[in-house]
């Protein structure tokens, strides 16, 4: 029986990394048959909030001391494996900083989760991530070009990082018909993108080529889902929000372009994703290493379109026709007609996609993270 501290945000928290550390505790209970042998260490801006859970245990992101004495804790605990899923902005401290005070003092071993790995790392990311990669027993990436970037950069033996894809919920395709009822989408035809809105991510590409597919594909609709990212929100409010609107206007979508401005609860997102007809991440930069919502897309066995950044070059790079460069406006327009106009082919590239998603569902990934925690927890126990 082996005995885990997960480090991370957590739920209620309504953030990705809470969301994907749930799920990897649950994913990992059921695999193991155990339940309530594990804590979480939570990541909150108020340790003097009520404890929701005794197996949570507070961590104040921005006071460093709590940090070390978490460590000591843990130390002092029957707990064997520390999980530590990591992502720059969750902890306090310059690029997350602090948590270097929790793995100096931490005496159990480290399995480290890099949510976030930069091809050519530059300070004060750099000499952060090394640190913990050094003190980590065993690193997992969720991209395999990862691998080769932590192995460059840092000198990482490649036999201490491994490959485990981002988890995904299972698909329900028996529902997408009276899902996409209930979202009255039954006569359109949906493109879907999902996520915290920000500048950067490629929207406006999608609604400049728009007029010229709704020539082809009048019942189509583009919808564009989530909250405004709170940086943006704070940096200038809904300005970006405005612009998109603005353009929209301009180009006459009116009726051929929702904006769902609300955080979508799992449950929620699930269903709208399985409803709609093909996921799109048409992000303009090229370096993001992950993406939960292309993982979940494809997941849930949608047909999806990117460009060729690296995350999803990675998760379809047997489908390099998938993958369109930001600036082939004419591609992005000729492939999207092509597939709406098409319901054998849209149906064709679901079976392929469910195909790469069925490694990536729950159950599969608490299976692998399961075993790498076990047989790190029994090399330290040889090593005691």
């Amino acid at each position: 029986m082996t005995r885990i501290a997960y480090v991370s945000t957590y739920v209620p928290q309504k953030c990705g990394l809470a969301t994907y550390t749930h799920h990897l505790r649950r994913a990992v209970q059921e695999a193991t048959g155990q339940e309530g042998n594990d804590r979480v260490v939570v990541l909150t801006n108020d340790t003097n909030e009520p404890a929701r859970d005794p197996l949570l245990w507070p961590l104040h992101r921005d006071h460093a001391d709590e940090y070390r004495q978490m460590a000591l804790r843990i130390n002092q605990s029957d707990l064997d494996v520390v999980s530590l899923q990591h992502e720059f902005g969750i902890f306090g401290g310059e690029a997350g900083a602090h948590i270097l005070q929790f793995i100096r003092y931490l005496n159990k071993p480290l399995v480290t989760t890099f949510h976030t790995v930069f091809e050519r790392p530059q300070p004060p990311y750099f000499p952060i991530q090394k640190e913990i990669a050094e003190k980590s027993s065993k690193i997992i990436v969720m991209n395999r070009k990862a691998i080769t970037y932590l192995h460059e950069a840092f000198g990482v033996p490649v036999e201490k990082i491994c490959f485990i894809p981002h988890g995904t919920p299972d698909p329900a395709p028996d529902k997408r018909a009276e899902w996409r009822k209930e979202l009255d989408w039954e006569q359109r035809k949906v493109l879907m993108t999902f996520g915290l809105l920000s500048r950067g991510k490629g929207l406006e590409l999608v609604i400049d080529i728009l007029p010229e597919i709704v020539k082809q594909v009048p019942q189509v609709l583009y919808a564009i889902v989530g909250q405004t990212h709170p940086e943006v929100k704070k940096r200038e409010g809904e300005r970006y929000r405005q612009e998109l609107r603005e353009q929209i206007r301009r180009s006459g979508l009116d009726e051929h372009v929702v904006m769902i401005d609300r955080y979508l609860e799992e449950a929620d997102l699930i269903k709208h994703l399985t409803a709609c007809d093909i996921y799109i991440t048409p992000y303009p930069g090229l370096q993001q290493i992950t993406s939960g919502t292309l993982a979940y897309a494809v997941g849930l066995g949608r047909p999806v379109l990117s460009t060729p950044y690296a995350y999803a070059t990675d998760l379809l790079a047997d489908y390099p026709q998938l993958l369109l460069r930001s600036e082939d406006r004419a591609a992005w327009s000729e492939t999207i007609v092509s597939l709406l106009t098409d319901d054998r082919k849209l149906a064709e590239w679901s079976e392929k996609i469910m195909e790469i998603g069925k490694t990536m569902h729950w159950p599969e990934i608490g299976r692998q993270y399961a075993a790498v925690f076990a047989g790190v927890s029994q090399l330290a126990g040889v090593h005691r």
